[in-house]
């Protein structure tokens, strides 16, 4: 690394969705700040998708998560480990943009040059205030903005530059071939969440599979067993729709990036179709479509937030991406 690189760390661990909202930081910095060498800490299981980002020198995989479950004796040495790995190198700068205890805690287990310093959103703007103390500087960010456009802002202000233009997710994902798909065209179904209240009913999707052309197959993927199950459920009597097998994030992301359309529930994969460029339906039924829908695509809708979205809603935004498709190549 030549003396003259400014190198910074940025702390953003989850979620996956999380994590997708901050990419666009990346674009930005290499635009306005080319001279900043930019390292990323991300919990283990979302390394393979900054991976696939070219803007970064070095991606720091955590395992927070896992290490609440693991031995005590193998997490130690784990974390041992990590934290070496973490400290090899010296950060000019580093910005916690997750604002919260965990992350600040762990920005200052990086090690900094003498005159290096910590960054991270301001006691009004954290999502743990406390989490403050534990920065150098703290950053006002505007409440009643979009996520996306939030993190924009911190890095912005942060290093001095002015955020301009649409994001860019500037993501480089694999092609790849998926020996169980047909050469006929493809929907993706994004059914799978965590939170009951983000979840769009199996019925729903079940009746929006049965008004779809059969020329275009519909794909199912899933991630755990009771996605597995309600999978199966939507696809029972469809002569198109398929279960796919589980995939690594890596595989799930050229899935997406090859699908005609991705219909999906508020969760992170059906952020990362937007952020793909591939034409999403992004389906609120909770959470608010002001703060997190994906805005920045002409073939990216979102529908519903004070109550779920109908099917006859659904199929009047799909229509138009279902008679453009095509076959794939």
């Amino acid at each position: 690394m030549p003396p003259d690189r400014f190198r910074l760390l940025i702390v953003k661990t989850s979620s996956l969705g999380d994590v997708i909202h901050n990419l666009p930081v990346l674009a930005d910095l290499a635009a306005a700040r080319p001279e900043i060498t930019v390292d990323w800490m991300v919990e283990e299981a979302y390394v393979e998708l900054l991976r696939m980002h070219p803007g970064l020198s070095r991606v720091l995989g955590v395992a927070q998560r896992r290490w609440r479950t693991e031995a005590a004796g193998r997490a130690a040495e784990e974390r041992k480990l990590f934290f070496d790995e973490l400290r090899a190198v010296e950060y000019h700068a580093v910005l916690d943009a997750q604002g919260l205890l965990k992350s600040a805690l762990l920005a200052r287990r990086a090690r900094l040059v003498p005159e290096g310093i910590r960054i991270g959103p301001s006691f009004a703007s954290a999502r743990e205030p406390l989490a403050r103390l534990l920065y150098d500087k703290g950053i006002d960010i505007p409440a009643h903005q979009h996520a996306v456009e939030r993190l924009r802002s911190l890095c912005a202000k942060a290093f001095g530059y002015i955020v301009v233009g649409p994001p860019n997710f500037d993501l480089c994902v694999p092609s790849h071939e998926f020996a169980w798909l047909s050469a006929k065209p493809y929907v993706v179904f994004l059914h799978g969440t965590a939170r009951a209240e983000k979840r769009w009913p199996i019925d729903a999707f079940r009746g929006l599979a049965g008004r779809l052309p059969e020329n275009i197959d519909i794909v199912l993927p899933h991630g755990t067993d009771a996605e597995e199950a309600d999978a199966r459920r939507i696809a029972e009597g469809s002569r198109h729709a398929i279960v796919a097998p589980r995939m690594t994030l890596t595989e799930i992301a050229a899935l997406l990036n090859q699908a005609s359309l991705v219909v999906g529930v508020d969760t992170g994969l059906t952020h990362l179709a937007a952020a793909l460029d591939t034409p999403t339906i992004a389906l609120f039924g909770a959470t608010p479509r002001w703060r997190y829908a994906p805005y920045w695509g002409r073939d990216t809708h979102s529908l519903g937030e004070n109550g779920q979205p109908q099917v006859d809603e659904v199929l009047l935004v799909a229509e138009p991406f279902i008679a453009r498709s095509d076959v794939r190549v």
